[in-house]
This record gives C-alpha cells, sequence and structure tokens, in this order.
C-alpha cells in the first residue's frame, strides 16, 4: 500500500524513511567532512608558537571557535549514533526526523563555527575594524547559500497540499 499524500513518489513509509536516510546520510558525509577538517585545524592552533601571543580577545575568540566546531561535529555526527542505538526498533521514520533535526543544528553551529574561525583570523591578519565588515558579508552569503536559496526554492517550487 502506498504511503504519502498522494502526490510524488509511490512509496510505503518504511521505502520513504530508507530513501530520506540514506539521503541524509549522503548530505551529513560532506557536512562532516568540512567540519571536522575545520575542527581538526582549530585544535592545532594552541600548539603553535604564536598562541601564547595572542591578545586575549583572540583568545577567547579561539576558544569559543573550538567550542561550537566541537558541537558541531557532536550534532553532525549524531545521527549516526543514533541510528545504531534505535537499528532493529522499526522506528526508522521518527529516526530521520531526529536525525533531520540534529544535522540541521549541525549546519547552524557549522554556520557560526565558520564565521567564528573567519572572525579570529581575520582579526590577526587585517585591521580590526576591517575584519567585522569582511565576516558580516561572508556571513551573509553562508546565509544566502545555505538557508535562503534553500527555503526560497522551497517555497517557490512546492505544491500546495
Amino acid at each position: 500500500m502506498p504511503g504519502g499524500s498522494g502526490a510524488g513518489r509511490d512509496e510505503t513509509a518504511e521505502e520513504r524513511a530508507d530513501r530520506q536516510w540514506q539521503e541524509l546520510i549522503q548530505e551529513i558525509r560532506v557536512a562532516q567532512t568540512g567540519v571536522q577538517i575545520l575542527f581538526g585545524f582549530l585544535l592545532t592552533v594552541a600548539f603553535t608558537p604564536a598562541f601564547p601571543g595572542l591578545a586575549q580577545t583572540d583568545k577567547a575568540i579561539y576558544i569559543a571557535t573550538v567550542v561550537l566546531g566541537s558541537l558541531a561535529t557532536g550534532a553532525l555526527i549524531g545521527p549516526v549514533a543514533f541510528h545504531r542505538i534505535v537499528a532493529g526498533r522499526r522506528i526508522k521514520p521518527e529516526a530521520v526526523a531526529w536525525a533531520a533535526r540534529l544535522t540541521l543544528v549541525g549546519l547552524v553551529l557549522l554556520l557560526a563555527t565558520c564565521t567564528a574561525a573567519l572572525f579570529l583570523v581575520l582579526r590577526v591578519a587585517t585591521s580590526n575594524a576591517l575584519a567585522p565588515w569582511l565576516v558580516g558579508g561572508v556571513f551573509a552569503w553562508y546565509l544566502l547559500c545555505w538557508f535562503a536559496l534553500p527555503l526560497w526554492a522551497r517555497i517557490r517550487y512546492t505544491a500546495e497540499n
């Protein structure tokens, strides 16, 4: 018996959950790679010779950035642990919904991590007056690419049900 609202794919609820899980895992792989590379590089900064000479404000930004990166890593790896713990319990649709929520939280945390890391680097590499403007522009770009365009497409191209 087909599931859904009558529009779209002719699949059961279980088939839909399986497909959505596979799609979500592919999306997470992309985000996980980015956050893990960024987080790995961030972890090494504290062990460089230049780190002790950073201003206290820059050290605070660094600490916040590392914590954000750690939180993003946790949120983006969370769906894998979630799936493993609930596997075989016949709750895949619920697991997909929770994994999707964790992924969205992870993307927001990744946005914050990237923005904070860029702010720290630009504070050190440029004048402090220029850094917020550059970071603001990049932040706006992230918002456009990661959230505004997808939301616009969702509204624009999703049929009313």
